[in-house]
C-alpha cells in the first residue's frame, strides 16, 4: 500500500526541510490507528514510553502536569469523555508499528537524503487527545510530520531560528543534557503561523521549530513520524559547542539553519566528547 499520493511527495520534496506545509496521506483507515489497538499497544510497551495528563493545559507550562487517576490505556479507551491527552512514544519498539513507520519514511527518502543526508533514528509517536485539549509550547529536535488520523488540530508554529521564541541558552542547555523548556508569554504570538489539519492531512514541522497545538471539538488521533539527519545532528552539536564557547566568556553566533552545515562547531564538539572533555 502507498501511504502518500504522488502529489504529496512532490509537495514535500519542494518544501523540505524548512518550510512548513500541509500534505495529504492515506493512513486514516489503518487498523493500527484504531483506539483499541492503541490501548493494547500501551499495555505492551514499558510504562515510561507513555505520557498522559489532563487535556486542558495552558499554552506555557513548566514541569510535568498532574497525571489522571485512570490508566493511560483506559484514558485512550474513554478518550471522548476522559478529558486527557495521551502520548505513546517510540512506536518503533513494536514490530507492526515499526514496519508502518519505516514504510512511510521509505516513501519520503528520495526527497530527504539529497538535502539533509542519510536518515537516522526513525521514530513514531501517537497522540490521542480529548476534545479541545492543548499541547503546550515546546520544540522537538527531530524532523517531524504530524499525520492527522481522526479529528482536527490547529498547530501554531514559530520560526526555528528565532532567539525570541527559542533562546540560544535553551538550545545549549538541552543539547548538553539539560531540559528544553521554553518560556511562553502572549507577546510571542505575533510571529506565529497557524496550520489547521484534518483527518487525511499531515503537517511538516521543521527541526526545533517552537509550536503549540489546540485540539478541535472532537477526539483527535495523530501519528507523528520523525527522524534525525546528518544536518540536524550538526546543528545540535553546534549548539552544544556554543555552550563551551559561552562558558569561556565568548559570545558565539547562533548556528545557521539549513542549508548551512555548521560543520566546524559540530566537529569541535565531537572531538571534545571523544577526548572526554565533555
Amino acid at each position: 500500500m502507498t501511504y502518500l499520493p504522488p502529489h504529496a511527495f512532490e509537495k514535500f520534496s519542494a518544501h523540505y526541510p524548512e518550510q512548513p506545509h500541509i500534505l495529504d496521506h492515506n493512513l486514516c483507515d489503518h487498523p493500527l490507528m484504531a483506539l483499541e489497538q492503541l490501548a493494547q499497544l500501551i499495555e505492551r510497551l514499558p510504562a515510561d514510553e507513555v505520557e498522559y495528563a489532563y487535556a486542558k493545559q495552558p499554552i506555557g507550562i513548566t514541569g510535568k502536569p498532574p497525571v489522571p487517576s485512570i490508566s493511560a490505556a483506559d484514558a485512550v479507551r474513554q478518550i471522548d469523555t476522559a478529558g486527557c491527552w495521551v502520548a505513546i512514544k517510540h512506536l518503533e519498539q513494536d514490530p507492526a508499528y515499526r514496519a508502518l513507520l519505516l514504510d512511510v519514511i521509505a516513501e519520503l527518502e528520495g526527497a530527504i537524503t539529497p538535502k539533509t543526508g542519510a536518515i537516522h533514528n526513525p521514530q513514531g509517536f501517537v497522540f490521542v487527545t480529548s476534545p479541545n485539549g492543548v499541547t503546550p509550547y515546546h520544540f522537538d529536535p527531530e524532523h517531524n510530520i504530524l499525520m492527522q488520523i481522526r479529528g482536527s488540530k490547529v498547530m501554531t508554529q514559530f520560526p526555528a531560528d528565532s532567539e525570541d521564541h527559542a533562546p540560544s541558552s535553551v538550545h545549549e542547555a538541552y543539547h548538553t543534557g539539560g531540559p528544553r523548556e521554553l518560556v511562553w508569554h502572549d507577546g510571542l504570538l505575533a510571529q506565529g503561523s497557524e496550520y489547521e489539519i484534518h483527518a487525511g492531512q499531515g503537517l511538516m514541522v521543521p527541526v526545533m521549530a517552537p509550536h503549540f497545538v489546540k485540539n478541535g471539538p472532537e477526539v483527535s488521533v495523530s501519528l507523528s513520524i520523525t527522524w534525525r539527519s546528518e544536518w540536524s545532528y550538526n546543528e545540535a552539536a553546534a549548539h552544544a559547542f556554543n555552550s563551551v564557547l559561552r562558558g569561556a566568556g565568548l559570545n558565539p553566533a547562533r548556528p545557521g539553519r539549513w542549508p548551512q552545515q555548521n560543520t566546524g562547531k559540530a566537529l569541535g564538539w565531537r572531538v571534545m566528547k571523544k577526548l572526554g572533555l565533555r
